[in-house]
């Protein structure tokens, strides 16, 4: 999970860049980082950290240009303390920048293809830089010296056939323009919108989320298509082209459930709206099997889980109180690399208010349960504040798969409900009862009314089916190798990262 952004404007975009960052920096906290482009010349910064640390008004002076792009990472492939900030760039052809946010799974295959095949280097463990040298092949293979949308189109079908897995990118190509796009089953979540300028031209923005739009004034043209790409041309001319429709249509539920701001729209669906109704499913569901409770008060765990909670009291009738108190200036402790940082951070981000939850009998409501370590914590500190009972109820199904599209729960040993039931995980974590969410409840909530049926989704963290089919045992067990808190550990010990600052020169 990250957060991309591409503006092209006919005014500097410097600024809006940084603000759409700020507004996307839930989606990653370990670094972040904007190109910009003028007269064929790259202007790059990016470092460790987050996007308010990493700028100064040095910074945005240096990033000139009418044109950019910006990430927010979190790290999945590759490791918090490397060199694997994006944007990454690639000088040959043309000259190309690019941001991602997803997963190929694939990338072993591919690095070696390139390596032997495409005589390209791969310098990073991050799959990011191998679907950037994939495009920069493909194009520099139909060897044009003009760069048209035929020709980029031309790329991408080629890219779509060999890369597997979720992606969802932003670039630029010095000397002609801006990129987008998705990966043919449209696992990612990407959005553009355009802007009229008094003088009668248009500004375009392409991210990971609506609100980014939204926030900037732009006026929301609709969901990038799975397996298009959107191109603006130099002169602001608007090109677009589904280059692969041969796949299921699959965006992730865990954006609905987690990941996205509650104020977006994916795919025709307010999150905030489907968070909502997770918590009336999630009611009915209690009141079926729990129908004698004896719940004194509903309390959520800020802040995703706030809607479900709400929603959850009333139709249950049920007091609904904010018993934790969060410290916002502490990060999203899911997304933080490592398993001690994780569980130190719990504390330091919530704080129980003991009048609560003294002598009572809570239900304390959370969005999901991943590793159990904020559960675990929470149940202990509504203990400690004098609750008489603690019951657990997530928003979302039990998650006892790992997830290969781009999350960061990719090793089964760290998932608590991997191999238990859902005793042994209410068991775990210490609550005196669990109730999950249904995922037949989860999918009705994340589909939009106006449609009959329930759509497809990506729900392998709950069902263990990887729309890919390409996932197997070996993969698992690469992965297992690759990207456990361990692994992540030991490179936080061996390793750090600086930062950059610099000009990339490219002849358009």
């Amino acid at each position: 999970m990250c957060g991309i952004v591409g503006i092209f404007a006919h005014s500097p975009v410097n600024h809006d860049l940084y603000d759409a960052l700020m507004i996307l920096q839930h989606r990653g906290q370990d670094a972040a980082g904007i190109v910009t482009k003028e007269n064929g010349k790259f202007y790059l910064r990016k470092n460790n950290g987050m996007v308010r640390d990493i700028f100064t008004l040095e910074h945005m002076t240096f990033l000139k240009g009418n044109c950019g792009i910006g990430h927010v990472r979190y790290p999945t492939a590759g490791t918090s303390c490397s060199a694997e900030a994006q944007p990454l760039y690639v000088n040959s052809p043309y000259g190309i920048v690019m941001a991602h946010n997803g997963n190929l799974t694939n990338q072993d295959e591919l690095t070696n293809e390139l390596f032997k095949s495409d005589l390209r280097h791969i310098n990073t463990n991050s799959d990011s830089e191998v679907l950037l040298n994939v495009i920069a092949h493909e194009l520099q293979k139909l060897g044009k010296m003009k760069l048209t949308p035929e020709v980029l189109f031309k790329a991408m079908k080629r890219l779509y056939k060999r890369c597997n897995g979720a992606y969802a990118a932003v670039g630029m190509l010095a000397g002609y323009g801006m990129f987008g796009f998705r990966d043919p089953n449209g696992i990612r979540p990407l959005i553009y919108g355009s802007h009229k300028n008094k003088d009668g031209t248009t500004d375009y923005m392409i991210a990971s989320e609506s609100v980014a739009l939204d926030a900037l004034g732009f006026k929301i043209e609709r969901d990038v298509k799975p397996g298009e790409i959107i191109y603006i041309d130099q002169n602001g001319n608007f090109h677009s082209k589904v280059c692969d429709d041969s796949r299921t249509a699959a965006p992730c539920i865990f954006e609905y459930v987690y990941l996205a701001r509650p104020d977006s729209v994916i795919e025709g669906s307010l999150v905030y709206k489907t968070r909502v109704r997770m918590g009336k499913y999630l009611a009915e569901k209690i009141m079926r099997e729990f129908p004698d409770n004896d719940i004194d008060v509903v309390i959520p765990i800020p802040e995703s889980s706030h809607p479900s909670a709400v929603e959850l009291a009333n139709t249950m009738g049920i007091k609904f109180r904010e018993g934790f108190v969060k410290n916002r200036y502490i990060g999203r402790t899911f997304i933080m690399p490592g398993q001690a940082q994780r569980e130190k951070s719990v504390k330091q981000k919530l704080n129980a208010i003991p009048l609560e939850f003294q002598d009572k009998n809570v239900l304390i409501v959370d969005d999901s349960i991943v590793r159990g370590t904020t559960s675990k914590k929470i149940i202990e500190m509504a203990r400690e504040a004098g609750a008489k009972k603690v019951y657990f109820a997530s928003a979302a199904p039990a998650i006892r798969y790992p997830n290969v599209y781009g999350i960061d729960m990719p090793v089964k040993s760290e998932l608590v409900a991997y191999n238990r039931t859902n005793e042994e995980v209410c068991k775990e974590i210490g609550a005196d009862r669990l109730i999950y969410q249904n995922l037949e409840d989860l999918i009705k909530a994340a589909t939009p009314r106006y449609e009959r049926s329930n759509r497809h989704f990506d729900c392998s963290i709950f069902d263990g089916k990887y729309i890919t089919g390409d996932i197997d045992d070996l993969y698992f067990k690469r992965l297992e190798e690759q990207r456990s808190d361990d692994f992540k550990c030991k490179c936080e010990e061996n390793g750090s990262y600086t930062g950059q600052c610099v000009d990339l020169f490219s002849e358009g």
